[in-house]
């Protein structure tokens, strides 16, 4: 949601709600709007990193259940296949919900090897509401313009003002959006999916996802199993804890994920001076965000905006050398224009951002129950935050115009699935946004599939950027459905990426071109 990408999602190590296999609102899937479905007229629209990249729109019904009603139009992109003969598509999401799909498109096409992405018709797409797409949603803009009431709601002033910029928020969207917000939701966006696949004149689809893009393939997975020819998932949702506990189980990851920074600046500190004991670089990350709270800097980095700053950290070690030199610059210095310069690069939220958050809050708040008593956020977030202090209010206040959502919600759906053919999952040990038992439980939940085990890593969506050993396994699969096997829980081990090196004082980045691209395309939050 980002200036350099859309919101994702996250996964959590806590107890599961009420599933069901079918809601209703997927009672009738959507075989009659897509035996209508027009083909796709592909149009040229490459670019200088993706010549070959075509562009098209598809009309769908708003409500899959109704698909003679009213239409919406999703914005598609394709890097065709140039084998002689090809698998069909091979559908590609960047998670959110709320990310924009038409460059991924592009960029698997280029990172695949040759011969595996000649196979494959490469579709991007910008889901219901999001992006190119239309209608795109754009609730309240502006909506994160600093500088917002501090996160930690330390007196009732405070979390009263937080309160009710949330409250605006849910009402915001209601009031601009009561005939669409029904219809925003994982379950209408894999029927999306379906009618994607049907224009394209394929029985079968291959689908690619990352974060919330795992749990939107495992979904379409258990609506349509006879439609998937391969899944692979990368970083994935824990199925079981949507959204409200999956968001709560963020917040101890990426405290833990804030410490590993912090380790890392004390390795370095003939660079950044901050000291080599991590626990006293903590102290003095968070006297830093006491400071900004008083006085943000250059009037845009309050306490709120440095934690929006820092959290994509959590997501991609390459950019710990930027953040520790903004951070570095600030405390040995007294220099905040490093600061503010980070911010702008990673945290400020820009038009696009503002959509990528109204389809966020949208589908979240859609998909599944919330607590609507605030007294019971208030109670847990705090009992969190008392081990957690990193990110925990933050995340709280993200995700809270789900208490005020002014439309009702569905029931997540239970992926588990016995019909598939086999399918592969990757999955870092140290996953901030979706946490490593995410990918095991889904792994439990699909029979036959494969899990790929990056140790030690914690960045996330660790496929296509740099890992060979990952990589691997992805193009064998891609090309002729090969799984590894082990017997055990995990099928496969490979070695983490090393970690950054601090910046050279002319250098422009510190990590794998690939792994910096990819990771802009995916972005940042949740």
């Amino acid at each position: 949601m980002r200036k350099r990408a859309a919101v994702l999602c996250g996964a959590a190590v806590v107890v599961a709600g009420t599933v069901t296999a079918v809601p209703a609102d997927a009672s009738a899937p959507s075989s009659a709007a897509t035996a209508q479905a027009a083909k796709i007229t592909w149009k040229k629209c490459g670019t200088t990193d993706y010549p070959t990249l075509q562009c098209a729109s598809l009309k769908v019904p708003l409500d899959h259940r109704n698909p003679y009603g009213k239409k919406i139009t999703l914005a598609l992109s394709r890097v065709p296949h140039t084998a002689k003969k090809s698998q069909g598509p091979l559908l590609v999401n960047p998670g959110g919900p709320g990310g924009s799909g038409l460059s991924l498109a592009g960029f698997v096409a280029t990172s695949l090897p040759k011969a595996v992405a000649a196979q494959y018709d490469v579709i991007g797409f910008d889901p219901r509401g999001v992006g190119k797409s239309t209608p795109a949603l754009d609730c309240k803009p502006g909506y994160f313009n600093p500088v917002r009431p501090d996160s930690v709601p330390s007196t009732p002033a405070i979390e009263k003002a937080n309160l009710e910029r949330a409250k605006s928020f849910a009402a915001a969207c209601g009031k601009k959006y009561a005939s669409v917000l029904p219809y925003i939701n994982t379950i209408q966006a894999v029927q999306d999916m379906d009618s994607i696949r049907a224009a394209t004149g394929y029985k079968k689809t291959s689908y690619f996802g990352y974060s919330y893009g795992t749990y939107l393939g495992a979904v379409y997975a258990k609506l349509f199993p006879q439609r998937v020819k391969r899944l692979v998932l990368d970083s994935i949702v824990d199925p079981t804890g949507v959204w409200y506990d999956d968001n709560i189980g963020q917040d101890y990851a990426f405290d833990a994920r804030q410490k590993a920074l912090m380790a890392w600046i004390a390795k370095y500190d003939s660079t950044y001076k901050l000291g080599t004991d991590p626990a006293k670089i903590e102290a003095k990350w968070y006297a830093m965000r006491k400071a900004l709270a008083k006085k943000p800097a250059g009037g845009k980095v309050g306490a709120s905006e440095l934690e929006d700053t820092f959290i994509p950290g959590g997501y991609y070690n390459g950019y710990w050398p930027y953040l520790a030199e903004a951070f570095a610059a600030y405390v040995n210095d007294k220099n905040a224009d490093p600061l503010v310069e980070a911010y702008e690069n990673f945290a400020a939220v820009d038009a696009s951002g503002d959509n990528g958050y109204s389809i966020y809050t949208s589908v979240q708040c859609r998909d599944a129950s919330w607590p609507r008593d605030w007294n019971q956020w208030r109670k847990d977030n705090w009992a969190v935050y008392d081990k957690a202090p990193f990110m925990t209010w933050n995340n709280a206040w993200y995700n809270a115009p789900c208490a005020f959502w002014p439309t009702d919600s569905l029931r997540p759906v239970n992926v588990a699935n016995g019909k598939l053919p086999p399918t592969l999952l990757f999955q870092a040990t140290n996953d901030a946004a979706t946490p490593y038992e995410g990918g095991a439980t889904v792994h439990e939940l699909l029979a036959g599939s494969s899990f790929v085990v990056e140790q030690g890593g914690g960045n996330h969506g660790i496929t296509l950027s740099g890992n060979a050993c990952l990589d691997k396994y992805l193009a064998k699969y891609l090309t002729d459905g090969t799984v590894p096997r082990s017997g055990g829980e995990i099928d496969a081990v490979c070695p983490k990426l090393p970690d950054p090196k601090p910046l050279a004082s002319t250098a422009a980045a510190s990590s794998s071109e690939r792994g910096s691209t990819l990771h802009g395309l995916l972005g940042f939050r949740g």
